[in-house]
């Protein structure tokens, strides 16, 4: 393994704006209530933050640990995701991840994201779309025993919602499975939230066996757990609301960020409700207060935030970000450390 290359999408504002397909807030024809499933088990998946050592090269040994602890916990390790930097790490970086990964865990035990990048401009130009840069993204992660967690970038986005089926349809030609990703733009500026057509239509590739849903709203989500109960049972809604993390209990699974501050505390709560413990509800609120703090805006701060925590744990050896990713005052540790002692962990 070598050094780490710089990369990604240029810093500042893009002027590309995709719009939101989904429902108006607020909106719902049922009772949320009748979705609750207690003593369900819950699926964990969980981002895995990429460490950086002193001089921003990718700290290799320490993320090893953040996959070991990840796997001990008794859930899914997720690279290459918004915790892993995917969007600002280069291709070459990512596949570097894959193959640390497939050494670390062997095929078949971790997913990752598939990302294909692009720059606003093809957002504008549908022509312009990298079909084949895209499929390529998602057959690499499945070529290392993967599970592919399908980005969203520019040039999808910036589609007609009916092509945008098309090119997840085509996703079956390169892999037998894989999660779809619809994601807000407090995490990703060619982020965009389909609507509940196109979910539908999701529902019914064969293929696509789960959606991570990353709005940061309750109603949307509530909405497709509906409709996947409904239609396709057994199709995953993973949760990706760091800021509600309770939407296990209304049938969603997960996929978060902030389960790599804790993934250890995530599975002794996803047991306890699975036995009806009422101790889920401590740790949910204790984890949730850590959410709350971390993911607060700008949101992709929580990384750092992330690895200030992970080093006050001792599982790695700096709280270094990538260069390009936004920082957390120092201020915030002591913070952290109250927080921590809400969920058992003493700091």
């Amino acid at each position: 393994m070598g050094g780490w290359h710089d990369g990604g999408v240029p810093p500042g504002p893009s002027k590309f704006k995709p719009h939101v397909s989904g429902p108006p807030a607020g909106v719902l024809d049922f009772d949320p209530l009748s979705l609750l499933r207690p003593k369900r088990s819950i699926t964990g998946m969980s981002a895995v933050l990429l460490p950086f050592d002193d001089c921003h090269r990718v700290d290799w040994n320490s993320f090893d640990r953040l996959l070991d602890e990840t796997v001990s916990s008794g859930l899914l390790p997720v690279v290459n995701m918004d915790t892993g930097y995917a969007t600002l790490i280069t291709a070459t970086d990512r596949e570097w991840v894959l193959d640390r990964c497939r050494v670390v865990l062997g095929e078949g035990n971790f997913a990752a994201g598939a990302f294909n990048r692009d720059t606003p401009k093809a957002g504008f130009e549908p022509e312009a779309f990298d079909r084949s840069g895209f499929l390529a993204a998602t057959e690499l992660v499945a070529s290392y025993g993967a599970l592919p967690v399908v980005f969203q970038n520019f040039g999808l986005t910036g589609l007609p919602e009916d092509e945008i089926v098309g090119v997840y349809q085509a996703l079956g030609e390169v892999t037998d499975r894989f999660l779809a990703f619809e994601l807000g733009m407090m995490f990703a500026d060619f982020g965009r939230i389909y609507s509940l057509d196109t979910v539908r239509a999701l529902l019914d590739i064969p293929q696509c066996i789960g959606m991570k849903h990353s709005s940061f709203d309750r109603v949307w989500e509530w909405q497709r757990i509906a409709l996947r109960n409904e239609i396709r049972p057994d199709f995953m809604m993973l949760t990706g609301n760091d800021r509600a993390i309770d939407m296990v209990m209304y049938g969603a699974d997960y996929l978060l960020g902030l389960s790599a501050f804790a993934p250890d505390v995530f599975r002794r709560r996803d047991l306890a409700w699975e036995t009806g413990d009422p101790d889920f509800f401590r740790l949910n609120d204790g984890l949730q207060a850590l959410g709350s703090f971390t993911f607060r805006d700008p949101v992709p701060g929580y990384r750092a935030n992330c690895a200030q925590f992970l080093k006050l744990r001792g599982w790695i050896s700096t709280d270094k970000v990538h260069r390009r990713a936004p920082g957390r005052p120092t201020h915030d540790i002591p913070i952290l450390k109250q927080l921590a002692s809400q969920i058992d962990i003493d700091l």
